[in-house]
């Protein structure tokens, strides 16, 4: 990746960075909108200056440049990572891209996404991005870790493991909850609502339970409704909270 961005020259670089919004944003009107209402299209076009800087021997001053930008886009990239090219900061506000992050080409960065390391130690800490990803807003993906070519991390997601080529990876930590064949379509909406799914397992499993209970005869079918009368009576409306519950909200 590293030698093929290398071949561009850093004003063809810009040039290319500047026309990515076009392709990834259909609210986009005009040229004028990316100078005023991009931060994110800025925020890489100064790591790139900045990034030339650091690898040239200018630390210092890569980190002032950095800095600056910082205080302007307010995104945090360090001039040490590695961004391929066409890569799109969406919205952009509170993404933190740490040193050792390796991003490959065109990958989608949503807003208060975190690439971010969890040690101490000297080397490689933080993540590499392989092509074609998508992280979704909020996102936190921490340490050295690889996140597959062409996959998607679930907005709001937290993710401490590999994630393989072409999945999908939501939740607290992240878990694999769909794959995708190579050739198949990608989408960006295509996310599973887990907790809408996680009830409905189980709804089931309590109404198998109650059968079985009146199966054995342990308890009759009078004694339950009896018994969710009661706690009707007592507190709130079950049938409204399960209407609720399974469509995946109250959480």
């Amino acid at each position: 990746m590293e030698s093929r961005t290398a071949r561009l020259g850093l004003f063809e670089q810009i040039k290319e960075d500047f026309s990515i919004p076009k392709n990834n944003d259909p609210a986009l009107e005009s040229n004028l909108e990316i100078i005023f209402n991009y931060p994110g299209v800025w925020a890489i076009i100064n790591h790139r200056v900045a990034n030339r800087l650091y690898v040239n021997g200018f630390k210092k001053l890569a980190r002032i440049y950095s800095g600056i930008s910082q205080f302007l886009t307010n995104i945090d990239i360090h001039p040490a990572a590695t961004i391929g090219r066409r890569v799109f900061i969406d919205h952009g506000i509170g993404v933190v891209i740490g040193e050792t992050t390796i991003i490959e080409e065109d990958v989608l960065i949503y807003q208060g996404v975190t690439l971010g390391g969890v040690s101490l130690n000297k080397g490689k800490r933080h993540p590499t991005v392989r092509a074609n990803s998508v992280i979704g807003s909020g996102a936190k993906v921490l340490g050295n870790i690889t996140i597959g070519t062409s996959s998607k991390i679930g907005a709001n997601s937290v993710v401490i493991s590999d994630v393989p080529d072409y999945t999908t990876a939501v939740g607290i930590p992240a878990k694999i909850i769909k794959r995708y064949d190579h050739l198949g379509k990608f989408t960006h909406s295509d996310l599973p609502d887990i907790d809408k799914e996680a009830f409905k397992y189980l709804n089931k499993r309590i109404e198998l339970l109650e059968k079985l209970l009146e199966e054995k005869e342990i308890i009759s079918s009078e004694s339950l409704d009896e018994l969710n009368k009661s706690q009707n009576k007592k507190s709130a409306n079950f049938d409204l909270l399960d209407g609720y519950f399974i469509d995946g909200a109250g959480i």
